[in-house]
């Protein structure tokens, strides 16, 4: 059977371990302990030594460069969990490791002179009260963009935390770095919160507009009132001019006009329908007639002066008298009559066919009569506000 049909043994990595020093050192620390089950060790100064030339560290380790197998070796050394004898990989092309578990070796099984041990993590002890991160452990920790104030004010507050709880480490460098990633993550979620209501703050206040002579209710809003509240469609445009002056005449500022007018515009038409009389059947005005409080409540809506409304009473009764007319509806003949003498009044009034206009009589906007035209027609005109 061919010997590349045999699986390779597969690689083992302790998740407990992998999350207290690294995945990376925990995946070069396994693959070492399986290498020292079946090479010969040499004893020296109390340890056991593992002797790896480049052939057998790309062997085992094939997946590395060997920066990255230098840079792992030193991490490992570094957080006490191994001590390192050779020089950097990159230039000695060899690993020699003893593992840092406190046990002297038995027996040496070879005599060789004491090998230089680097041992930068050294055993485990308490932080010392005027600890400082070293150059090399600046150098890691801005790698992440971290700016250098930012990790130094984590200091006193890292040394004060761990003496307090009097627990003791192999590598403070290694503590250290980890607690400034998870405060800076920190750091920045918070800045980006703050940020983002900022901002939101800054859009609101942008929203936030006076009341100008060009403004007109949004397609939505005038979707509410027209299809889905059943409101006349000239009926609100007729509600618009007047609210625009009343809010620019009040200076005020908001960012909800929308559903001020469509509130302002409800309110007109269930007092305008208020109004008008349900009775279908068409009668003579009688002599002594006079407009509901429906119809004044309308006129005030429309800022429309309730005095100018009752000295048209008596002239519009006389006309209506006079012509012998029947008509359904008075009140709604009457608020047409005032908005167009109001309009009239103010230089805002059509000009008529003939250029003369009788005081009671409707104003002749078409070439048909006023008297000809329906109760639609007169709810719908708006021609007194052109």
């Amino acid at each position: 059977m061919s010997s590349s049909l045999i699986p390779e043994r597969p690689l083992l990595v302790s998740p407990s371990l992998a999350a207290t020093i690294g995945l990376e050192e925990a995946c070069m620390l396994s693959l070492l302990s399986d290498v020292a089950a079946y090479r010969p060790l040499v004893a020296r100064d109390g340890q056991h030594w593992l002797e790896l030339d480049e052939n057998l560290v790309v062997q085992a380790m094939p997946f590395w460069s060997p920066q990255d197998i230098q840079r792992i070796s030193k991490n490992l050394r570094d957080q006490g969990v191994i001590l390192l004898a050779s020089a950097p990989f990159t230039e000695s092309r060899k690993l020699t490791v003893a593992f840092n578990d406190g046990q002297a070796a038995r027996k040496p099984v070879e005599n060789h002179a004491p090998l230089p041990i680097i041992n930068m993590g050294g055993g485990a002890n308490l932080i010392a009260p005027n600890w400082q991160p070293d150059q090399e452990l600046m150098r890691q920790v801005a790698q992440h963009n971290i700016p250098e104030d930012f990790i130094r004010q984590q200091v006193p507050e890292f040394i004060t935390y761990w003496r307090e709880r009097g627990e003791t480490s192999h590598s403070w460098g290694a503590k250290f770095l980890k607690d400034v990633l998870h405060k800076w993550r920190n750091h920045q979620t918070q800045m980006a919160r703050h940020a983002r209501e900022n901002n939101e703050e800054f859009l609101n206040r942008e929203k936030d507009i006076a009341m100008h002579m060009s403004w007109r209710p949004s397609k939505d809003a005038l979707e509410v009132l027209v299809k889905h509240a059943g409101i006349s469609y000239a009926f609100v445009e007729d509600a618009i001019p007047e609210f625009v002056l009343y809010w620019q005449e009040r200076g005020e500022v908001g960012r909800t006009w929308n559903s001020k007018f469509i509130q302002h515009v409800k309110r007109q038409w269930v007092r305008y329908s208020s109004a008008l009389e349900h009775d279908t059947e068409p009668k003579r005005i009688p002599e002594n007639w006079q407009p509901g409080n429906e119809v004044f409540d309308v006129l005030r809506l429309a800022e429309i002066s309730t005095d100018f409304a009752k000295q048209q009473v008596a002239e519009f009764v006389l006309y209506w008298r006079e012509s012998n007319q029947l008509y359904a509806s008075w009140n709604t003949k009457f608020l047409q009559h005032v908005k167009y003498h109001w309009a009239k009044q103010h230089a805002l009034a059509p000009i008529t066919q003939q250029g003369n206009h009788h005081a009671g009589q409707q104003p002749n906007y078409s070439t048909s009569s006023t008297r000809d035209r329906s109760l639609v027609q007169d709810l719908t005109d708006r021609s007194w506000a052109q």
